[in-house]
């Protein structure tokens, strides 16, 4: 159900109801803020109805558990081409043939492994560069200026994105390299802390060097889940979040980033993405499918060659949309719109012990640090953009994503100099926060923020700066007992 206008708190109190659970636990002395209770002040259930009661390897791969019969055939039908490789034109398999010219991945979840969060690559060489390929680690490009949209403007030689794979007979454009400094730190009790902060640069270029102004972002692939639930949340309500931030007093202050829209044609407020640079997971599925593995579609009909890039412009491409009546594209619109419906509807896993003494502990903590201000915690869902690309059990439901989804100043350390549409080189969109600690579980590893440099919850709120110094600032007088507090939880979520 949507909330009625009498139930909705003033703007002044908006934060304060969205963070009931956090503050009427905390003993904080403030929930009596909220304007209407909330049915589920714990925020276990993290989508409403949609979400599923799962942990483990396969935490993150299961559709909202209000599906219609008909809806999870779908669903099963969208993974199958999510997680499905594709090949070389020309082949025998004409379904799935297209891959590349240039790709850095041969599947959707090449990248969102298990529907997961990707990790920077892990093998390194005596001087402490890795050759490992990277595949769930991107390095978006650009170089000054905008394109005609008022996005970021390609670079000359290597486009908007760098790939180091490549079909037979095209040069691959490239390798990344990656090394780590090491900073050090120390908390007020005298603990001390090593961040990892990444060195990045570019070997064997394929095609020659680079624009001399070329900038450069490390942007590592999310978890997928809930991306639907994020879509259908009121742009009113986000909009709200940054009036609210502008009004109240401090260095808070979220802005919204308004980008173009490839589905819609036309300027949209920017969602996903590590900058919110993409409004809707229709033109996100499409931009990674023509990115990362070279397949074009309906709104993405070129592939991805430069001028400089005589053999990629001259590489065969695939038949699988003529094959299903749709000539001039790789992928028809159908399997594509089958892709976009099972990201849509992938559930948000319930958090786990949210009645823990020292979870109860850490949300406390969570709110006094002014954390839940960007992480917010809650919103009541409505329709999305495109309704025939996900489902109505998404709508009015009561989420807990902990996003304000909007673009904040994070500091020196974290920018990366690149401007993205209306974001800056410094600001960074506010990451959900839901499924955080089951990363481990599904994928392995705990890496986080943009790029994976952070090892774990604690890192990636010691590299929070910008907005966020005086949050920071907190954590780092705070005694063991209500760290670890607080990352737990963070990880209960």
């Amino acid at each position: 159900m949507q909330l009625s206008q009498a139930t909705r708190p003033r703007r002044a109190l908006r934060l304060a109801a969205a963070s009931v659970g956090v503050i009427a636990l905390g003993g904080l002395g403030l929930s009596a803020l909220t304007a209407a209770p909330q049915p589920d002040p714990l925020g276990e259930k993290t989508g409403g109805d949609t979400t599923v009661y799962a942990t483990g390897r396969n935490a993150f791969s299961f559709p909202a558990a209000n599906l219609a019969d008909d809806e999870r055939t779908r669903f099963v039908i969208g993974n199958s081409f999510f997680r499905r490789n594709w090949v070389e034109a020309p082949a025998s398999t004409k379904a799935r043939d297209g891959l590349g010219p240039h790709f850095i991945a041969r599947s959707c979840g090449g990248c969102h492994v298990q529907d997961g969060r990707g990790e920077p690559p892990a093998i390194f060489n005596r001087l402490g560069e890795t050759r490992d390929p990277t595949v769930a680690l991107l390095i978006r490009l650009s170089i000054p200026g905008t394109d005609a949209h008022g996005g970021p403007r390609h670079e000359p030689t290597y486009g908007d994105q760098f790939n180091n794979a490549a079909v037979q007979g095209v040069k691959p454009e490239g390798r990344v390299t990656l090394r780590y400094d090491t900073i050090q730190g120390k908390f007020a009790d005298g603990t001390p802390y090593a961040l990892q902060k990444p060195v990045y640069g570019f070997a064997d270029l394929g095609y020659g060097p680079m624009h001399p102004d070329v900038m450069l972002s490390p942007r590592i692939a999310p978890q997928i889940i809930g991306v639907g639930l994020l879509e259908a949340i009121a742009e009113a309500d986000i909009l709200a979040n940054a009036a609210d931030q502008a009004a109240a007093p401090g260095p808070i202050k979220g802005t919204p980033n308004q980008v173009w829209d490839a589905p819609s044609g036309r300027m949209m407020l920017g969602r996903f993405g590590w900058k919110a640079n993409v409004a809707t997971i229709a033109h996100q599925t499409g931009g990674a499918f023509l990115g990362d593995m070279g397949i074009t579609s309906r709104h993405f009909a070129n592939e991805a060659c430069t001028p400089a890039q005589k053999d990629c412009l001259a590489a065969p491409s695939g038949k699988s949309a003529a094959a299903q009546g749709q000539p001039g594209v790789e992928i028809d619109d159908k399997t594509l719109d089958d892709v976009i419906f099972y990201q849509a509807t992938l559930a948000p896993p319930a958090r786990r012990n949210p009645q823990d003494a020292q979870v109860l502990r850490g949300q406390a903590l969570f709110a006094q640090a002014q954390c839940a201000t960007c992480h917010r915690p809650s919103y009541v869902t409505q329709a999305g953009p495109f309704p025939h690309l996900t489902s109505k059990a998404l709508n009015g439901q009561r989420i807990w994503p902990y996003t304000d989804l909007l673009l904040h100043d994070m500091g020196e350390r974290l920018a990366d100099g690149r401007p993205d549409f209306g974001a800056n080189g410094r600001q960074w969109k506010t990451p959900p926060l839901w499924g955080t600690g089951l990363i481990k579980d599904v994928n392995g590893h705990t890496r986080l923020l943009h790029d994976g440099r952070a090892r774990g919850v604690l890192e990636a709120i010691l590299w929070h700066g910008g907005e966020a110094d005086a949050a920071r600032e907190q954590v780092l007088k705070m005694k063991k007992a209500d760290r670890d507090a607080l990352v737990k939880f963070v990880e209960s979520l």
